[in-house]
C-alpha cells in the first residue's frame, strides 16, 4: 500500500496539513501515537490571518462559531490603566482573536478531515524511516504492538517540539531556554472588572499576569514565577500570585486545568531534507506571547500543502517546494524576537526599568497610529513573503499589495478542491492568451482589476507578481518559473 503523503502528529498543525491536503485530493495517511485528541485548552488565541486562510478552506466559519471573540487588549498596573488597543482596526473580515480551546480547535478540524474522507489513526507511532530519494521508506508501530512497513512520496513532521522526525534527521533544533519558569491556570474567575471579552494583562513590581478570556466566567491565567524550580501549582499558589498583582476583589473557583511550563527559543535553519518536510513546534518553538505559535504552524501547513499539491498533481515544477522553507524560516525567525521582545519587556525586573516600561508603553500605544500597527501585527495580517524566489516585478506607480504581500479579496483566494492562482487583470486579449497558455495553474477566469496593472495571487492570497498594464512578460516570467508543462 502506497500514499503520497504520510503526516505524522495530529495536533492542530497536522490536522491543518492533512485537511488541506485532503481538500486538493491529494492521497495521504496522519498518525497520532496518542489514543485520543487532547482534553486541555492548550493553545487558546486563533488571529486574523490564520481565520483567513481557514475560510479559504471553508472551516472558518465553524471556528468563529465556537470560539470567543475578543476586541480589546489591555495592560494594566493595579487599577490604573497603562493601554488599551483594539483590534477593531485590523483590515480583515475577523477583526479580532478567536479564543479557542485547543480540544476544541482540534476536534474542528478533525470532523473538517472528516467531511473531506479523511480520518486519523490513532495509537499509531512512527519509529523510524528513511529517504530512498524517489520515496521515503517509513516504520510504523500500532497500539497492539504490531508493526508495519509504509512507502510515502513525502513525509511531514507535525509530531511537536520533540519531533522524532527533526531527531532522526539530525536537524539542529538553535535556541535558548529561558531561566524564567511560568504557571498556567484554566480556571473560573469572578471580580475581573474588564469586559468579557477583553485580553487583559497585568504589569507588577513582582511580574505579570494575563488573563485570556475562553468563555464567560472562565479564563486562562498566565504568570511568571522567576527562577522557581518549574512545578504544578495548585488553586492556593494561583490565588496568591493574582492577589499580590492584581486589583482587589478577583476570585478563582473550579480549576480545569493547572500546570507549569518553560519557554524555549528554539528553531531549525531548513525545513526541508529531500523528500521529509518538518511544520509547526518540530521545526520552532517559542515564547507564547502574543498567541502566534499555534497559528504559525498551522500558516506553515497551508503554506506547504498548495505546494505540494501542485507538484504530486503534475502541475509544477518541483522546485516549487524548495520556497516552503525559505519563506517559513523567514517567518518564524521574525516571531521568535517579536514573541522574545514581548516577554522580555513584560518581565522587566529593575524598578526604574519598569517604570520607564509603563510611561513609554502608556505614551506611545496612546497614539491610534502606533495602536493599529500593534494590532495589525498581532493578527498577523503584515506577514509577508518580501523575499520570496516566487516573487516577480514590482512597479513603483502601481497602489496596492506588492509581491510578497498579503491582497484581500471579497472572494478568497485558493478556494475549491485545486489550488489555483489567480490573474487581476483588465480583460485583454493578452489576459486570454496567458489563461489558455498556464492553465493548469491559473483560475479559468480573470478576476477584475480595480486599479491600472496586473496582479498573480498565490492560492494562499500572496502576491507572486505585480506588473503594469501591459508588462505581460513580467507575469510570464513568474509562471514560467513556476509551470511544468505551459501551453506552447
Amino acid at each position: 500500500m502506497k500514499k503520497s503523503v504520510l503526516v505524522v502528529g495530529a495536533g492542530p498543525v497536522g490536522l491543518t496539513m492533512a485537511a488541506e491536503l485532503a481538500r486538493f485530493k491529494i492521497p495521504l495517511r496522519i498518525i497520532d501515537k496518542a489514543l485520543a485528541r487532547t482534553d486541555k485548552s492548550k493553545a487558546l488565541a486563533v488571529w486574523a490571518r490564520t481565520l483567513e486562510l481557514l475560510d479559504r478552506a471553508g472551516c472558518a466559519d465553524a471556528f468563529v462559531a465556537t470560539g470567543l471573540k475578543a476586541e480589546t487588549v489591555s495592560i494594566s498596573r493595579g487599577d490604573e490603566l497603562i493601554a488599551r488597543v483594539s483590534l477593531t482596526s485590523v483590515d480583515s473580515p475577523f477583526n479580532y482573536l478567536l479564543l479557542i480551546p485547543q480540544s476544541e480547535s482540534e476536534r474542528l478540524l478533525e470532523a473538517h478531515l472528516q467531511s473531506l474522507g479523511g480520518k486519523v489513526e490513532r495509537g499509531v507511532e512512527l519509529t523510524g524511516f528513511s529517504d530512498l530519494g524517489t520515496s521515503v521508506s517509513c516504520s510504523l508501530r500500532h497500539a497492539d504492538g504490531s508493526a508495519e512497513s509504509f512507502e510515502a512520496d513525502w513525509l511531514i513532521g507535525c509530531d511537536g517540539a520533540h519531533s522524532l522526525v527533526r531527531g532522526r534527521l539530525g536537524l539542529p533544533f538553535e535556541g535558548d531556554t529561558l531561566a524564567t519558569h511560568f504557571i498556567l491556570a484554566d480556571v473560573h474567575v469572578a471580580g475581573l472588572n474588564f469586559p468579557g471579552n477583553e485580553l487583559v494583562m497585568f504589569w507588577h513590581a513582582d511580574g505579570a499576569v494575563v488573563f485570556f478570556p475562553i468563555a464567560p466566567g472562565r479564563y486562562r491565567i498566565i504568570a511568571d514565577i522567576g527562577n522557581s524550580p518549574q512545578h504544578d501549582p495548585d488553586l492556593e499558589e494561583v490565588r496568591r500570585i493574582v492577589n499580590g498583582r492584581c486589583p482587589p476583589g478577583i476570585t478563582l473557583s473550579n480549576p480545569i486545568w493547572l500546570a507549569g511550563f518553560g519557554i524555549n527559543e528554539r528553531k531549525v535553519e531548513n525545513y526541508r531534507s529531500g523528500r521529509i518536510f518538518l511544520a509547526g513546534d518540530a521545526a520552532h518553538i517559542h515564547s507564547p506571547a502574543g498567541g502566534q505559535g499555534m497559528n504559525t504552524g498551522m500558516q506553515d501547513a497551508i503554506n506547504l500543502a498548495w505546494k505540494l499539491a501542485l507538484v504530486e498533481h503534475g502541475d509544477a515544477k518541483p522546485a516549487l517546494l524548495d520556497s516552503y522553507s525559505d519563506e517559513r524560516s523567514e517567518v518564524a525567525k521574525q516571531i521568535l524576537s517579536d514573541s522574545g521582545r514581548m516577554t522580555r519587556v513584560a518581565m522587566v525586573e529593575n524598578h526604574f526599568m519598569q517604570n520607564l516600561r509603563n510611561f513609554v508603553a502608556h505614551r506611545l500605544l496612546g497614539f491610534s497610529g502606533v495602536q493599529h500597527a500593534m494590532a495589525d501585527r498581532l493578527s498577523e495580517i503584515t506577514i509577508g513573503y518580501p523575499h520570496s524566489q516566487l516573487n516577480t516585478g514590482s512597479s513603483k506607480n502601481l497602489k496596492g499589495p506588492k509581491p510578497g504581500e498579503r491582497m484581500l479579496a471579497e472572494k478568497p483566494f485558493g478556494a475549491g478542491n485545486t489550488p489555483r492562482f489567480a490573474l487581476i487583470a483588465a480583460d485583454s486579449a493578452e489576459a486570454q492568451t496567458m489563461l489558455q497558455r498556464h492553465a493548469r495553474l491559473l483560475e479559468p477566469a480573470l478576476r477584475p482589476a480595480e486599479a491600472p496593472g496586473i496582479w498573480l495571487v498565490r492560492p494562499d492570497g500572496y502576491v507572486a507578481a505585480r506588473a503594469g498594464a501591459d508588462d505581460w512578460p513580467i507575469i510570464e516570467g513568474c509562471l514560467t518559473k513556476i509551470d511544468l508543462a505551459p501551453v506552447s
